[in-house]
C-alpha cells in the first residue's frame, strides 16, 4: 500500500522526537531522487557526561517508492555531487533541526532549521519532504515558504496546478477538495461525507485528507460495518456509531497512540498501518506484527516486498512454462478420460458376441435385430444387427468392437496415470515457486524442470553461467516443544529431507490429496507431544496449495515407512498405513530459524 496520513503523522512524531536538537553533519544524494542525511546528537545526561549519538535518514521522492525512514547503512555517493545537494550543504551544513512536523494530515513533512549564513547571522530555513506518488519531491525553501530549489523542478509546462522553481512561493495545492480529518465536525462528516452515493470506505477515503482505503475499512470494520454496501443503507443510528469510532480513530491520532502494525501472509508482507489493523483478525491466514517505530516498520515493509517483487520477476518465466504445461496437462487428462468412458461399452459388445455364437442358428438372415435371453444376468436383451450379414458375421463385429474397446481401455489406464503424475508434479513445482524466497530456490526449480524437458537445457545453462551456485537449505522451525522442523522449498529438497536427511524414527508430513512441501520432525529418539504434531501438520498445510483453505487434512507418518518407486520424478512418494488429522493453515506462532 502507498504511505497514508496517519503513517506520515506517526513518522513525524518519531523523527521529532528523535531528531530535535540534532545537527545535519552529512548530506548526500546518492539517487537522483533521494537524499541521506546524517544528523549528530549530544544529549547531556546525569552529572557532566554528554551522549553522542549519529543517526542517518533516507529521504526518497522515488516515484514509485517515496519513502521516508531511519537507518543505520550508509549509500555510495557520486564523486560529482547534484546541484541540489551542493544548494544543500550550502545552506544547511550543521544546521540544527528545530522541530519536524506535519502539514494537516497531508501526506506532508515540514523540517524547520536553523544555521549560520556567511556573515555569521542566526537563519532559519524549512526543508518539505512531499510523499505522494508520482507527485513526490523534496522542496528547501526560505522561513517565508520561498523555494530557494528542489529536487525536481516543475514548471508551468508540467503542471499548470502548481509551479516548484527557485522564487516562486510553496504551498500545498487543494484539487481533491477534502475535509480535514482533525478539524472535521460531526454535521460536516455525516451531512457531506456519508451522503455520497457510493460505499461507505470509499466515501471517507476519498472525502477525508490522509485516509486510505485500508484505514477507512478498519474504521467501517471497528463500527461493524463493513458489510454495508452503500452509504444509503447506514441508519441514522449506524451513521452515529460510525462518527463515534472516526473521533475515537482521531482521539488515537492527536494522542499519538500510535501501534505501527504490518500484516503478513507467511513471510509475505500484505499491509501496513499506523494503527492497529483488526479488520485481518478474520483472516487466519495472515499474522499481525507490531513494531517499536514506524521507521523500522517501513524499512522491514520494503524491504521484504522488494525481496518478494524481484523473485516474482525472475520466476515469471518459469511461472509461465509450468503453467502452459499443466494447462496443456489438463486438457489432455480431460480427453482421456472421456475416451475411457467411450470404452465402458466395451464389455456390452463381449456379450453381443457371446448371445449371437449361442443363439444366432435361429436367424434366418436380414434381421435388423434379435431379442434373446442374456445368460449372463437372466434378462432379455435387444441386440441391434447389421440385416446385410450373418449372425457370425456380426458375431465378429461385436468381438471385434469389444477387443479394441479394450486394447484402448488398457492404453489410456497407463495414459491417464501417466498424466494425472505429471499434473500432480507440475503441481508440485508451481506450488514450489510460490514459496521460493531465494535466487537458489528458483534455480533448482529450473534444473528440475530442464531435466523434465519443459525448459531446454542450453537454456538453464546459460542463465546460471558464471554464477557461483549456492546450496539452497530447508526452512527450519522449532515446534513449541523444542523439537526441529525441515520444510521442503522444492522436490530436490523434499527428496532430500525424506530419504537422506530423515532417520527412519522421524515423522513425516505431507498435506492429503495436493501439492506441497515435505515436513520432516526429528524426535531424537524421544515421543512427539500432540501439540508439535498440531504444529508441524500446520507447516505441512501452510506450504501447500491447501494454504488458503479454511482447514486441511494432513497425512502423517513415519518415514520408515515412506517409499519411493524406482524412476519416479522427484518429490514423489508412497505410503500406506498412515494417520490423518485436519488442522487450520496458521503458522503465526512458530519460530522461524535461520540457517
Amino acid at each position: 500500500m502507498a504511505l497514508d496520513g496517519m503513517v506520515i503523522a506517526d513518522m513525524a512524531y518519531e523523527l521529532n522526537r528523535d531528531l530535535t536538537g540534532g545537527r545535519i553533519a552529512k548530506i548526500a544524494q546518492p539517487e537522483k531522487d533521494e537524499l541521506l542525511l546524517t544528523i549528530k546528537q549530544s544529549i547531556p545526561q546525569e552529572g557532566e557526561k554528554t551522549l553522542r549519538s549519529q543517526k542517518r535518514l533516507v529521504l526518497s521522492v522515488n516515484p514509485s517508492l517515496p519513502l521516508i525512514y531511519e537507518t543505520e547503512e550508509t549509500k555510495n555517493s557520486p564523486m560529482t555531487a547534484p546541484t541540489f545537494c551542493m544548494v544543500l550543504r550550502k545552506h544547511l551544513s550543521n544546521a540544527r533541526i528545530l522541530s519536524v512536523c506535519q502539514i494537516g494530515l497531508e501526506r506532508v513533512l515540514c523540517f524547520e532549521l536553523e544555521h549560520l549564513n556567511e556573515m555569521g547571522d542566526l537563519c532559519h530555513k524549512k526543508l518539505y519532504i512531499e510523499l505522494m506518488g508520482k507527485h513526490s519531491n523534496i522542496i528547501f525553501c526560505q522561513e517565508d515558504d520561498v523555494i530557494i530549489d528542489s529536487i525536481k523542478r516543475v514548471s508551468a509546462l508540467v503542471s499548470s496546478v502548481r509551479e516548484v522553481l527557485p522564487g516562486r512561493t510553496y504551498f500545498i495545492p487543494n484539487t481533491l477538495e477534502k475535509f480535514d480529518p482533525l478539524t472535521v465536525d460531526r454535521d460536516t462528516f455525516l451531512e457531506r461525507v456519508l451522503t455520497k452515493p457510493m460505499p461507505p470506505a470509499k466515501a471517507i477515503y476519498t472525502s477525508l485528507t490522509g485516509f486510505s482505503p485500508v484505514m477507512a475499512n478498519e474504521l467501517l470494520y471497528r463500527a461493524s460495518l463493513s458489510d454495508v454496501t452503500s452509504t444509503d443503507a447506514l441508519t441514522e443510528m449506524e451513521r452515529l456509531h460510525l462518527y463515534r469510532n472516526f473521533e475515537t480513530l482521531r482521539e488515537e491520532l492527536l494522542s499519538h497512540s500510535f501501534v505501527p502494525t504490518m500484516i503478513r501472509r507467511g513471510q509475505e508482507p500484505v499491509e501496513f498501518a499506523a494503527f492497529d489493523l483488526t479488520s485481518y483478525e478474520r483472516d487466519e491466514s495472515c499474522q499481525s506484527i507490531v513494531y517499536d517505530s514506524m521507521s523500522s516498520l517501513l524499512y522491514d515493509y520494503y524491504a521484504q516486498k522488494e525481496l518478494y517483487s524481484r523473485i516474482h520477476q525472475k520466476s515469471f518465466e518459469l511461472r509461465r512454462v509450468t503453467n502452459t504445461a499443466l494447462e496443456r496437462c489438463r486438457k489432455k487428462y480431460d480427453l482421456q478420460e472421456k475416451q475411457l468412458r467411450d470404452t465402458e461399452k466395451r464389455d456390452k459388445y463381449k456379450v453381443y458376441g457371446d448371445l449371437l455364437t449361442t443363439y444366432g442358428y435361429s436367424l434366418t438372415g436380414g434381421e435388423k435385430s434379435f431379442t434373446c435371453e442374456n445368460y449372463y444376468t437372466g434378462k432379455e436383451v435387444t441386440i441391434p444387427l447389421d440385416e446385410t450379414k450373418s449372425a457370425m458375421d456380426n458375431a465378429k463385429r461385436y468381438f471385434e468392437k469389444y477387443a479394441k474397446l479394450k486394447r484402448t481401455f488398457e492404453a489410456l489406464t497407463v495414459q491417464i496415470e501417466e498424466t494425472r503424475q505429471e499434473i500432480e508434479h507440475l503441481e508440485s513445482v508451481s506450488n514450489a515457486l510460490d514459496i521460493a524466497r531465494q535466487e537458489e530456490d528458483l534455480s533448482l526449480i529450473r534444473r528440475e524442470l530442464s531435466e523434465c524437458g519443459y525448459v531446454k537445457k542450453h537454456a538453464e545453462a546459460k542463465s546460471s553461467r558464471g554464477k557461483v551456485k549456492t546450496k539452497s537449505k530447508p526452512f527450519h522451525y522449532i515446534s513449541s516443544d523444542g523439537f526441529h522442523m525441515y520444510v521442503g522449498r522444492n522436490n530436490y529438497q523434499n527428496d532430500e529431507l525424506t530419504f537422506h536427511f530423515a532417520n527412519g524414527g522421524d515423522w513425516w508430513f505431507h498435506a492429503k490429496g495436493t501439492a506441497g512441501s515435505h515436513v520432516i520432525v526429528k524426535t531424537e529418539g524421544k515421543e512427539l507431544p500432540d501439540r508439535t504434531f498440531e504444529e508441524a501438520a500446520a507447516l505441512a498445510a501452510w506450504y501447500s496449495k491447501a494454504k488458503n483453505q479454511a482447514k486441511a487434512e494432513i497425512d502423517y507418518i513415519e518415514r520408515k515407512h515412506i517409499k519411493k518407486p524406482n524412476g519416479s520424478k522427484p518429490g514423489f512418494v508412497v505410503y500406506y498405513t498412515n494417520y490423518s488429522m485436519t488442522i487450520v493453515p496458521d503458522i503465526s506462532g512458530l519460530k522461524e530459524i535461520e540457517d
